[in-house]
């Protein structure tokens, strides 16, 4: 089993990352879990999701404590004390920046990936909300699931030219970063 934990603010799709993530694997035929959790319910107050995938039933009902992977939707949230509290070793952070991934990593003192998701979204599908990005470059370094599958979680999403602007981003952010780079990192322990 899979587990990925989704941080990012109010408003910028933390909970439909989730459940696109949720539907891909399902798409691929894997059984997934998503679900968010909120603070204060309003637009920029941090949001955190998880995302469990996994080749058997899931059992667990739980928060996501330990992750292989943190996707982090928003930079300043890399301050936040606890932020990579649990993640396995070796596992991967995929951040939204614009700070390449050196400078992220140097600053933070950790490998990290970063993806100038928010100025590719706006580009591509002309609205600031990174996570179809994210999760393109996330299935990119990972390789746990397939771009196709995810484009089918997006057209069972959305229609018409905001999926074709979707999909267009799907392409561009999975040359954004390098493939297979996370392939092996942690699984969780147990179903």
């Amino acid at each position: 089993m899979v587990e990925i934990r989704i941080h990012g603010r109010g408003g910028q799709g933390n909970a439909v990352a989730a459940y696109l993530l949720a539907t891909a694997a399902f798409e691929d035929g894997q059984h997934c879990q998503a679900f968010p959790t909120f603070g204060a319910e309003r637009r920029g107050a941090p949001v955190t999701a998880f995302v469990r995938v996994s080749d058997r039933p899931i059992l667990r009902r739980n928060q996501v404590v330990h992750p292989a992977h943190l996707i982090i939707q928003d930079e300043s949230l890399l301050h936040d004390e606890g932020l990579t509290s649990g993640l396995l070793p070796g596992g991967g952070i995929l951040v939204n920046s614009t700070a390449s991934s050196e400078e992220i990593s140097a600053a933070q003192g950790q490998p990290i990936v970063a993806l100038p998701a928010t100025a590719m979204a706006i580009e591509t599908v002309g609205r600031p909300v990174p996570n179809v990005a994210l999760l393109s470059a996330f299935l990119t370094l990972t390789g746990l699931l397939s771009h196709k599958a995810l484009s089918k979680a997006l057209a069972e999403r959305f229609k018409g030219d905001v999926l074709k602007n979707n999909l267009k981003l799907v392409k561009l952010a999975a040359v954004g970063v390098p493939a297979g780079e996370w392939a092996e990192a942690g699984h969780a322990p147990g179903a």
